[in-house]
């Protein structure tokens, strides 16, 4: 039987459906029962994160030589999607760790960084995540100030990174730091003298990750945990981003998926003047609306997953896609909500948690604000250039 088009868009290759399946079945059977509690701790899963290496989700977009799965960024968007209707806090550790982490450390590393590193990332022995933000540069990053200066065959970094997912468990984390100016990738452990963490960061959604500050005072780093040429971690930096949005675009799908299931379940079996309340112009307004924005979201995402890779540039395809797909969930989250009422704004349902956990999306990984500017940007070169 020849294929619909949406399952080629969606699920491209058999591999790319079992990889789904399997990734759905897990997160409705493992990721769904410890929701709510881990969201209410404000703490990760750190014994289920670490299921996710046993299932080879970890290395995702790594090659299967150096022990990852060798998938692509589509199938990077799957499982961000699938885990996402479920556990979005959880699933942003997932992200932090296996795109901002190991996918950027990979393309960026050489062999004896990878042979240190990967074996301990790819399993989940060792959390990992990025340190880009700084209490006074987020979006600018070149304002950044964390420095770098060498010291004989170390590196001593001094400054501080703050907003870090993963913060509070991980053991290492690719950071960038200034070394005379120019921005550099740095690999820096834990127990690298002079580095701390601060304490967890609490906040209104995503509760199912940690968050904290990296603080560097005289941190010394070893001069092998250099990533790449010092002064190319902006490269790095810019060519991670594009992946990195358009994985939490694929979180926003995954959030609204979830709640346009959720509402259309409700609004059957609720009823009111006896009969269900899908029967009511204004709650079909909600069903139908919700729904027609979530597949155009999700088509948006899977389409420009089939134009990004290690060596792909499309950071005008990545920036449309998390500008339209971030207050997706969001938005999407906010008719379940209203179509369930005061049910839907109470924690026995998981609806409330999902609006909450959807606005990080408007706000990480580049604000829809830049997203807009960076459009702008490229949309009037590409018209010049013409």
């Amino acid at each position: 039987m020849e294929r619909l088009a949406s399952d080629l868009l969606f699920n491209p290759t058999e591999e790319h459906r079992m990889l789904r399946q399997m990734v759905a079945d897990f997160a409705a059977r493992e990721v769904e029962p410890q929701a709510a509690l881990h969201d209410h701790k404000g703490e990760l899963n750190v014994p289920l994160f670490r299921r996710l290496g046993d299932l080879g989700l970890l290395g995702i977009t790594i090659p299967e030589a150096d022990g990852g799965a060798g998938m692509d960024a589509l199938a990077a968007v799957i499982v961000h999607h699938e885990l996402a209707k479920y556990d979005p806090g959880f699933t942003l550790a997932y992200l932090a760790h296996s795109m901002l982490f190991v996918n950027n450390f990979y393309h960026c590393s050489n062999p004896e960084q990878r042979s240190r590193y990967l074996p301990r990332v790819l399993t989940g022995e060792w959390v990992a995540g990025m340190g880009m933000t700084e209490p006074g540069a987020g979006t600018d990053v070149l304002g950044m100030s964390t420095t770098a200066v060498r010291d004989g065959d170390d590196w001593v970094l001094n400054g501080s990174k703050t907003y870090i997912t993963n913060g509070c468990e991980g053991h290492c984390f690719l950071v960038y730091a200034k070394v005379e100016g120019r921005i550099t990738a740095f690999v820096v452990d834990r127990d690298c003298p002079g580095f701390r963490t601060s304490n967890h960061i609490d906040k209104l959604g995503m509760r199912a990750s940690t968050m904290s500050e990296l603080v560097f005072e005289d941190c010394k780093v070893p001069g092998a945990n250099v990533l790449g040429e010092v002064g190319s971690g902006l490269t790095h930096m810019m060519r991670n981003l594009e992946i990195e949005r358009l994985t939490l675009a694929a979180m926003s799908v995954g959030i609204a998926d979830r709640c346009v299931d959720i509402m259309v379940r409700y609004a059957e079996e609720r009823h009111a003047f006896r009969q269900s309340i899908n029967r009511f112009g204004q709650i079909q307004r909600y069903l139908a609306d919700g729904y027609a924005m979530t597949e155009a979201a999700k088509c948006l995402v899977y389409n420009v997953a089939r134009d990004i890779g290690p060596d792909v540039r499309n950071r005008v395809g990545s920036d449309a896609a998390k500008l339209f797909a971030a207050p997706v969930g969001k938005q999407v989250a906010d008719y379940a909500m209203q179509v369930m009422g005061g049910a839907g704004y109470c924690k026995e349902f998981p609806v409330e948690r999902l609006w909450r956990d959807a606005k990080l999306l408007e706000i990480g990984g580049g604000t829809l604000e830049a997203h807009q500017k960076n459009l702008t940007k490229d949309l009037t070169a590409l018209r010049t250039q013409g």
